[in-house]
């Protein structure tokens, strides 16, 4: 018995052929994945402008805990991350419901073409065309037309009052799409039996949707939650676009990544990058965690 499960270990001549064909992505995972993460662990505990350095140990998190820049950056990520995620997946939801109402295939192939549009269109795209609609003077698409209403034009992206919740509508034209698609997916999931039984019982449209709809597609809210929650947790590119490394106006638009980028890029300081990026990333696995949690803990009661 002994000789048979050593044997059983040790690799047989047909699992060196998977593991031939499987050896490009494992080499390239642990080149440009595991490396990356470890090498930057490492970094993040050195003074470093990322081609030499010396080791501070835990001198850069002390240094980023102490520094309200990054609070900040912190603060306006999860104030612009939550608005993102609550709205957008409420909208979505909605929307899909409402194709999913329509009666003809054709209106909700056309519906679900359109809604979906914006995902496909990049971010520098996206902020580019939100610059010219919402340009703070009257040349502004959106002011210009609030001029002839005898509204004064606002500073959209140039108002600290409206800068963030700008940024919050134009993560919400790019994002909707594609939640809009994931939550029409799962509603066609949904058995129509129980439809049928509860429209007997005698409940109406409303009650159906919130008694059936909702609670089914329930795991489908946690994915969207969680996916949206990660993206926004990582906001960069239009805030970098609009407000710059600063994150104009009055650091406003200063994101924890952008914060990770200035000192990476800006001012050569690698090793606070590498350390607030390990932070920005502890910050998301918690915030997962939770959610995962909470949702067991529902689902449970």
């Amino acid at each position: 018995m002994g000789d048979v499960s050593r044997r059983k270990r040790w690799l047989q001549p047909k699992d060196w052929v998977g593991l031939l064909f499987s050896g490009p992505l494992i080499i390239g995972m642990a080149a440009f994945a595991v490396y990356p993460m470890v090498a930057a662990l490492l970094l993040s505990f050195q003074e470093s402008n990322g081609i030499s350095g010396t080791w501070v140990g835990l001198d850069n998190y002390s240094r980023i805990f102490r520094d309200l820049a990054f609070w900040r950056a912190l603060s306006n990520t999860f104030y612009m991350a939550a608005l993102s995620v609550l709205l957008g997946t409420f909208l979505s939801f909605v929307l899909a419901s409402l194709i999913n109402s329509l009666p003809w295939n054709r209106s909700k192939n056309f519906f679900k073409s359109i809604f979906f549009l914006p995902n496909v269109v990049s971010a520098v795209a996206t902020s580019i065309l939100f610059s010219f609609l919402l340009y703070p003077e009257n040349t502004g698409l959106l002011n210009y037309v609030a001029g002839l209403f005898g509204i004064e034009p606002v500073g959209w992206f140039t108002d600290p009052a409206h800068s963030r919740n700008s940024m919050v509508l134009l993560s919400l034209w790019s994002s909707l799409g594609y939640n809009t698609i994931i939550f029409f997916a799962a509603l066609q999931s949904v058995p129509k039996q129980l439809y049928e039984a509860a429209e007997v019982d005698g409940a109406d449209g409303v009650k159906r949707w919130w008694h059936i709809t909702i609670p089914y597609v329930r795991p489908i809210f946690l994915f969207v939650i969680i996916i949206s929650t990660i993206n926004g947790m990582k906001r960069f590119t239009d805030v970098w676009l609009i407000g710059g490394t600063a994150g104009n106006p009055d650091g406003t638009l200063m994101t924890a990544v952008l914060y990770i980028y200035r000192y990476a890029f800006v001012s050569s300081e690698m090793g606070i990058a590498s350390a607030a990026s390990y932070i920005l990333f502890l910050v998301i696995l918690v915030l997962t965690g939770l959610m995962l949690k909470t949702n067991k803990k529902a689902s449970v009661d």
